[in-house]
């Protein structure tokens, strides 16, 4: 996946904004809170990081070309970072992302997410 496939994957959830900050990370959010983070690289594919369910973290984890996220992780979250498709091809971190996305949106309050449409 390339940093525009997966820029125009995040633009196509519902109700996304999308900021470049933290030098250069290109951060995707649902009402104001973050489920994606991308453009960090020491490798030839660029690094993903993203919001993933407790089981999921737990196997994540372990997988080669994934890690808990670096500063998320190490607070107590579980958001794990593709740093290489490995373990994880492009059509698993779409799915990933999307559900990224929806484990953050179920967290708005309701107000937020009737305002966003999410309610549906």
């Amino acid at each position: 996946m390339t940093l525009d496939e997966y820029n125009g994957f995040c633009a196509a959830l519902p109700a996304t904004t999308h900021v470049v900050q933290w030098g250069g990370a290109h951060v995707w959010k649902v009402g104001g809170k973050v489920f994606a983070i991308a453009g960090w690289s020491d490798g030839r594919d660029f690094a993903a990081t993203f919001k993933v369910s407790e089981l999921a973290y737990e196997i994540l984890r372990e997988q080669p070309g994934c890690r808990p996220a670096p500063y998320l992780a190490s607070r107590g979250m579980t958001w794990i970072q593709r740093v290489s498709s490995e373990s994880m091809d492009d059509a698993a971190l779409m799915d990933y992302l999307a559900e990224s996305h929806r484990l953050v949106a179920r967290k708005l309050p309701k107000k937020t997410q009737q305002a966003l449409g999410l309610d549906r």
